[in-house]
């Protein structure tokens, strides 16, 4: 088996693909749901509604993705052309969903729901592909690895391009108070910016590797998957850290603002410092796997979020910016040194898959993972939602102590209980590089 090794370009332009698609998914973690409830105007019991619903489509696309990207097959590779032809969709999928029209509660509620399938719906139509590309650019895993690396740092420079200039660009001043038309512009430009950086990737990458493709049925491929206990832990730990990671997203603008005190310029200075340490991540998290085992490196990182969260909430006192915005960074480090290792371990697990069962299941496999992940994100935009209502927030206003308790629980404690669940869950994984390079001899792969 040849184990290709990527030019520096093409790992560029395969990062490209994943900083276009953040430009939803940060939006989505970090500033939709204070969208929805402070520019909007969405009752935050109707926010949870409409999260949860939604994300009971992706029960459906998801999986029926991963079967389009299964059966196609062109002069382009399997899924590249996805790439290509839903760029421009996408973007004008994000524009939409950041518009607020000047309707009447319920007529905008019908917009936002609309809007954000048809959102949702794009981010499958890119992201199942995309993430399916790192199993057939390559079947070397440090490659694979490495790739990942420059494919999530640059995930997180779109993250911070998002918290910068989404911020500061729909800051009502800019706008004659007009906030909801702040929004449309900066999110407008990120919709540019993804569309563009798709079709970078696109011409950039290469499918080298073709793999045998199971021909069944999707209940039949579905009982394959199940039976790969490899995919199920990756699975189940993407469903709860996603959640705890979307928890702690979706309320650190209201804890930013309503919690300790800042104006728009903290509010984006407290998003960035998360943003900027998770890039600090991404390179730290290559450096260590190259000397330490990268499985191990995900259990005891993600246990010690379950730590350091704790700590952050006993120690910050409403106001106490500096002191947050420290712990804040140090959580935010550790939380995403896991992350070029997971994504990196779905391909490994596909191909053990394949090794067990002797039957490869591919594209439902990677977009099973992007439903646990997508339904981890509404379950807790659910949450939040609920216990915003719970704890009694009300949008743009002094808040009151039980609102900022409910805040503070939703950034620290409850994320980091589900961070814990996750590097608990991850003793019972066991696909090492050691182990992974003894599997390998027994895949039946095609190398173009």
């Amino acid at each position: 088996m040849s184990s290709h090794q990527l030019s520096k370009l093409e790992k560029i332009g395969f990062g490209a693909g994943d900083m276009s698609v953040n430009v939803v998914i940060s939006s989505m973690f970090l500033i939709m749901t204070f969208f929805y409830t402070d520019i909007f105007g969405l009752k935050p019991e109707d926010l949870a509604t409409m999260f949860l619903v939604v994300r009971l489509l992706d029960g459906i696309t998801d999986p029926l993705m991963g079967i389009i990207t299964d059966n196609c097959k062109t002069r382009w590779g399997r899924y590249r052309p996805f790439l290509l032809f839903l760029s421009i969709p996408f973007g004008i999928s994000v524009f939409l969903t950041f518009s607020t029209p000047d309707f009447d509660y319920n007529s905008k509620l019908v917009w936002a729901y609309s809007t954000y399938i048809f959102v949702t719906l794009m981010f499958t139509g890119v992201t199942i592909p995309y993430i399916s590309l790192i199993g057939v650019i390559t079947d070397n895993p440090k490659e694979r690895l490495s790739a990942n690396g420059y494919r999530l740092f640059c995930a997180k420079v779109a993250a911070f391009l998002v918290t910068i200039i989404v911020p500061l660009l729909a800051n009502h001043e800019m706008w004659d108070g007009n906030t909801a038309a702040g929004y449309q512009a900066a999110m407008g430009l990120m919709a540019i910016i993804g569309t563009l950086l798709l079709l970078f990737c696109f011409a950039t990458t290469k499918e080298r590797i073709e793999h045998k493709v199971d021909s069944r049925s999707l209940f039949e491929q579905l009982g394959v998957l199940f039976r790969n206990d490899q995919w199920v832990i990756l699975a189940s730990v993407c469903l709860l850290g996603t959640i705890g990671y979307a928890v702690r997203s979706a309320v650190a603008l209201y804890y930013a603002k309503y919690y300790l005190g800042g104006d728009a310029g903290f509010q984006s200075l407290f998003l960035s410092v998360s943003v900027g340490a998770a890039i600090l991540a991404m390179v730290a998290s290559t450096w260590i796997t190259k000397k330490y085992c990268k499985v191990q490196l995900f259990r005891i990182s993600q246990i010690a979020v379950g730590v350091i969260s704790v700590a952050m909430f006993v120690l910050v006192q409403p106001g106490d910016m500096m002191l947050a915005l420290v712990l804040y960074f140090l959580l935010s480090f550790v939380v995403d040194l896991h992350a070029p290792v997971f994504w990196s371990a779905i391909a490994e697990a596909v191909d053990y898959g394949e090794a067990k069962n002797k039957s490869r299941v591919s594209g439902i496999a990677y977009g099973g993972i992007t439903f646990f992940q997508k339904a981890g994100m509404g379950i807790a935009g659910w949450m939040v939602g609920i216990l915003l209502a719970h704890y009694g927030y009300v949008a743009d206003q002094e808040q009151s102590s039980e609102a900022l308790f409910g805040i503070a629980m939703m950034l620290c404690i409850i994320p980091g209980f589900f961070h814990s669940l996750v590097g608990a869950i991850m003793y019972k994984y066991v696909i090492t590089d050691e182990y992974y390079n003894d599997m390998k001899g027994s895949l039946q792969v095609e190398v173009r």
